[in-house]
């Protein structure tokens, strides 16, 4: 069927029917007890209630909660309560029935987890700075007192990435990074890895779809050579696990597409040296009369028996299980043809736990490993109740607080009785006095790691022992919140010092007002906002706050800001921009945007970036420095000037987050007037002649101009950073090309600024 073929309604209808009947049979798989009347109420309810109602890619808008009920079902693995809730989650919203009507008609816990729902609806974040804070509350608190709302807020947020084709740029570009920023550090939080990697993955495709579909074709192309490596490798091992006696099934894991492409960003190499594409997983039957982890570390003797392990690549997560419960051995081992490859070990708990996260350790009622994962994801639930009390009065700064709490690696300290705690990786000495207890943060002088003394600033490591040394007459200091991590400790830190300036904003506020009737004027929104835009300052508070320290001098206003104007009429109008003038005109709206008002940018529309237009209806971002051919985005600012983003840029991420309705999908025009500089890491043999060739092939082939360039040499081999005048990502590709055509040259990589 085309993809704009109308369905008829006795053929939707019958969609309708199939997909529900698939969700019936993928909850009658599952160990749940059966509840098919109460689910096939919930769903004739919901089908009534949304009958006629399209999604934007023209299907029936029902088939959107049967399809989030049965990634609820089927891979969350929760059970008939959060089945009726996920077929029900848009009825509130979307149609005139009320959180009453779900109680009445499916009980309390129901309309509960409904209502949840209903509370963070239209995304977590929306259009102004004060709601989006006040939604993220809502999603939070919603989340602590049934974590069952964010699992199918989590399944709905998938769904609508796998539909998002349906979507305008500017909106797949502001759904994805929300679903990046947010939605995948929850679901790894949750212990949902399986979601977390299609939801980067999906994201990654969206905004950048060309190196996507470049990764996919390279990994499609090696993998012939992949699964015969993997034929020979994994007979090898199978054969060993029969010869002990063990019922188990091994799988094959290939490193998502977002995966490579983060260690090939972040590492600056190219896809051919991404040597851990593949890794091999073991999912075995415990034998009774011995613990899951003593088999574990079994089966690990058992293969390095085989295969030389690596020596620093071992990571035991079934001694101390991470934070959100997830249980195994990892090893990475040398196999054939001379390659590192990883094997993870995971009995069917761990792993029924580490596909399913949160919602299977409900499954498993009793056992110590129950415990621990239960005891780590209450502190962290804990920890977020922490941050409700007292939240950032900023929308931004509070989600950068609470993604400290998603997305960290765990390290394990010890106390000096011995006790183990869990911190998240790059926590400092004075973020772990916080984790003990506020107190013994707020009077930490410094602490003593395996025995010896060290600063509050101490980076702490796995296995460290820790002392908290204490004083009564310490406080905290301001360079304090440099030294911390962790939210828990910023939290606190901020709370103390937003209290201890509060007084200085008013003796600040004073001293301006002052300076201000000195000259006889009154402290009004246009003088004050002069004095803002003179000191860079977007908030007021920030002005009276640098006054009272005594950052700024106050003098300035009478003698620089509200200058006296002596100046005769003629000169003034010589003054004035002549908006007839190129370079004028150019720069009109940065000299005196009152002059001339703002042309409304239509969001609609993908923005054409000309070369007639640089630096006047758009600015090149100075955070990532894009230049043509990258993926980039828009974003629209007050004097509707775009800047110019790319669109892996960390500054984008949090404006798609929380500013989507200001961005626009962005396009490159042919650009070859203008150049930009740009950085060429080449690696190589130091030989005779090689720097001569560099230069040749950039000069004389190319015809481009170095800028500068640095180059080291050590034992035999060079690294030199060519600083090279380019016009947009084709030159590079070209460039890049050519030089590895040099027999003495390993790599070369475009360093991103």
């Amino acid at each position: 069927m085309a993809l704009n073929e109308e369905l008829t309604p006795t053929m939707e209808d019958e969609q309708i029917r199939k997909e529900f009947e698939a969700l019936l049979e993928d909850y009658r798989q599952t160990n749940h007890r059966q509840k098919i009347a109460l689910i096939t109420k919930a769903f004739n309810f919901a089908n009534v209630a949304h009958k006629g109602i399209k999604r934007r890619s023209g299907e029936p808008y029902i088939l959107h909660p049967i399809a989030v009920a049965r990634i609820v079902v089927k891979e969350i693995g929760l059970g008939s309560t959060s089945i009726c809730s996920a077929l029900l989650h848009d009825v509130v919203e979307d149609t005139d029935y009320t959180v009453e009507d779900i109680e009445n008609l499916f009980g309390p816990k129901i309309a509960q987890i409904v209502d949840g729902l209903t509370k963070i609806s239209g995304g977590v974040f929306a259009e102004k700075a004060s709601q989006q804070a006040e939604n993220f509350r809502k999603l939070l608190l919603t989340m602590s007192e049934d974590i069952r709302v964010i699992l199918i807020k989590i399944a709905d947020r998938l769904h609508n990435m796998r539909t998002l084709g349906s979507m305008p740029p500017a909106k797949q570009y502001k759904i994805a990074g929300e679903t990046n920023y947010i939605y995948a550090p929850l679901a790894h939080r949750l212990g949902l890895f399986r979601i977390k990697t299609e939801l980067e993955n999906l994201s990654f495709k969206y905004e950048h779809p060309d190196t996507y579909h470049l990764i996919e074709e390279k990994l499609e192309l090696d993998k012939a050579d992949r699964d015969m490596f993997f034929k020979e490798f994994s007979g090898t091992i199978s054969k060993k696990l029969h010869e002990m006696g063990y019922e188990f099934f091994l799988k094959e894991r290939i490193k998502s597409i977002y995966s490579i492409w983060n260690k090939m960003s972040t590492r600056n190499i190219p896809f051919e040296e991404v040597y851990d594409i593949l890794a091999l997983r073991i999912v075995f039957k415990p034998k009774e009369g011995m613990s899951e982890k003593d088999q574990c570390w079994m089966l690990y003797s058992a293969l390095t028996g085989i295969f030389k392990p690596h020596p620093e690549r071992i990571r035991d997560w079934v001694s101390t299980p991470k934070a959100n419960g997830y249980e195994a051995l990892h090893v990475t081992v040398m196999g054939p043809f001379g390659r590192w490859v990883e094997i993870q070990i995971r009995s069917e708990r761990m792993n029924d736990i580490a596909e399913k996260g949160l919602a299977a350790h409900w499954k498993y009622k009793s056992g110590e490993s129950k415990e621990i994962g239960e005891s780590e994801l209450d502190k962290w639930l804990k920890t977020i109740k922490e941050l409700l009390e007292s939240p950032e009065p900023n929308a931004i700064d509070f989600m950068d607080t609470f993604k400290l709490n998603l997305f960290a690696s765990e390290i394990f300290v010890f106390t000096p009785k011995g006790e183990i705690k869990t911190l998240a990786m790059g926590s400092t000495a004075l973020d772990f006095a916080f984790d003990l207890h506020s107190d013994l943060g707020m009077h930490c002088i410094g602490a003593k790691v395996n025995h010896k003394l060290v600063p509050l600033s101490y980076k702490l490591n796995s296995g460290d022992q820790v002392e908290i040394l204490t004083s009564q007459k310490q406080t905290p200091q301001p360079e304090w919140i440099d030294y911390v991590t962790t939210a828990r400790a910023q939290t606190k830190l901020k709370i103390y010092f937003r209290r201890f300036e509060k007084s200085l904003i008013v003796d600040g506020q004073k001293m301006v007002e002052d300076a201000l009737a000195a000259i006889n004027l009154t402290p009004d929104n246009e003088n004050i906002v002069r004095i803002l835009n003179y000191y860079k300052y977007t908030q007021r508070n920030t002005l009276y706050l640098q006054a009272a320290k005594g950052q700024i001098n106050l003098e300035d206003i009478g003698k620089v800001i509200f200058k006296p104007k002596n100046e005769n009429v003629f000169v003034k109008y010589l003054k004035r921009p002549f908006v007839g003038s190129g370079e004028n005109k150019q720069n009109k709206n940065v000299d005196n945007p009152e002059l001339v008002p703002a042309v409304k940018v239509d969001r609609k529309k993908t923005f054409i970036l000309s070369e007639e237009n640089a630096g006047v209806t758009y600015k090149l971002a100075e955070c990532c420095h894009p230049i043509p051919g990258d993926d980039v985005l828009g974003y629209v600012d007050e004097t509707e000037t775009v800047i110019i983003h790319k669109r892996n840029c960390p500054t984008a991420a949090k404006l798609k987050t929380n500013y989507g309705d200001r961005l626009v999908s962005a396009q490159w025009a042919t650009h070859k007037a203008l150049s930009f500089v740009e950085v060429l890491e080449i690696k190589g043999i130091d030989k005779k002649g090689v720097l001569i060739e560099i230069l040749k092939i950039i000069s004389e082939k190319y015809g481009g101009n170095i800028y500068k360039m640095d180059i080291e040499t050590n034992a035999g081999i060079f690294v030199g950073h060519f600083f090279i005048y380019v016009h947009d990502t084709e030159d590079i590709e070209l460039l890049c090309k050519n030089i590895r055509k040099i027999d003495e040259v390993s790599s070369v990589q475009r360093v991103l600024q």
